[in-house]
């Protein structure tokens, strides 16, 4: 079933969105694939409205098409539709109810238990299976093939969002969806039809020029951008009805105090229980 593609903005529209009207970079070649990456948005309330037939096996198409390390393929995922596993995820991920409302929820795992069956089974050791290395690999290769199935999401009028807070009970999200030793739930994802609640303005981004540097480091220019663009996150607020609100006050709120990781900064120890040494 084909579904046409989301309007594509032209370039000096879309970066303005992206950017705001004042920061606006000059444009480079465009096309409707570059548009429809720069109108990403996330949703957080959705339509009951089932999916076209397959559209799973469309994203997990394109999610297998992303980059993998070495062809080693260390990542799963998990489709959820059962309405009482979503209700129950919900909760473990701080209520956020859009995980009931979505007809399609995908748990995204980093998953080296699928490579250490293969040495077992080959009667091989694979010695590099405990180190840092190997988790970091498979939470990369998870990212990766999770944003390739946002943008196949998304190129067929669907919505989506990310839900890091399934790392805030990761033990409880293991035991619900049975992942076996060396399998971890790095994120979930919503998909489905945005509701007209729903619906989302693109939030700014920081400037280029903050986040590229060219040859050598330089932050030289950082708190002229960052006040710039406290003002525009400021303005984003207040269109939306939301408490006033700024980058650095966001920043400051998430990162100035443990309390603020929700159990996250156990993960060490519950990783090495879930069967990554990180060495």
């Amino acid at each position: 079933m084909d579904i046409a593609q989301p309007h594509a903005l032209p370039a000096a529209e879309a970066l303005a969105l992206r950017y705001g009207a004042d920061q606006v970079p000059p444009a480079g070649p465009w096309n409707a694939h570059i548009a429809l990456l720069l109108s990403h948005r996330s949703v957080r309330g959705y339509q009951p409205d089932a999916l076209p037939a397959d559209t799973l096996r469309t994203l997990i198409a394109a999610a297998q098409s992303a980059a993998t390390s070495s062809n080693l393929q260390t990542w799963s995922v998990i489709a959820v539709t059962d309405p009482d596993k979503k209700a129950r995820l919900a909760t473990l991920a701080n209520h956020q109810n859009h995980i009931e409302q979505c007809p399609l929820f995908l748990v995204w795992l980093a998953d080296i238990s699928r490579n250490r069956r293969l040495g077992e089974q080959e009667g091989v050791t694979l010695e590099t299976l405990p180190y840092q290395e190997t988790f970091l690999v498979a939470a990369i290769d998870a990212a990766l093939a999770a944003q390739n199935a946002v943008v196949a999401a998304e190129s067929l009028g669907l919505s989506t969002v990310y839900i890091g807070a399934l790392r805030n009970n990761p033990t409880e999200v293991a035991k619900l969806v049975g992942l076996p030793p060396g399998a971890f739930a790095v994120f979930g994802l919503c998909v489905g039809y945005a509701s007209a609640a729903g619906a989302a303005e693109v939030k700014p981004r920081l400037a280029q020029d903050a986040v590229v540097h060219h040859d050598v480091y330089d932050a030289s220019r950082e708190p002229v951008l960052r006040a710039a663009y406290d003002a525009r996150m400021a303005a984003f607020s207040l269109r939306h009805g939301m408490a006033f609100d700024t980058w650095t006050r966001r920043v400051i709120g998430r990162m100035g105090k443990i309390t603020a990781m929700s159990g996250r900064d156990k993960l060490v120890a519950t990783l090495h229980a879930m069967g990554f040494s990180l060495r």
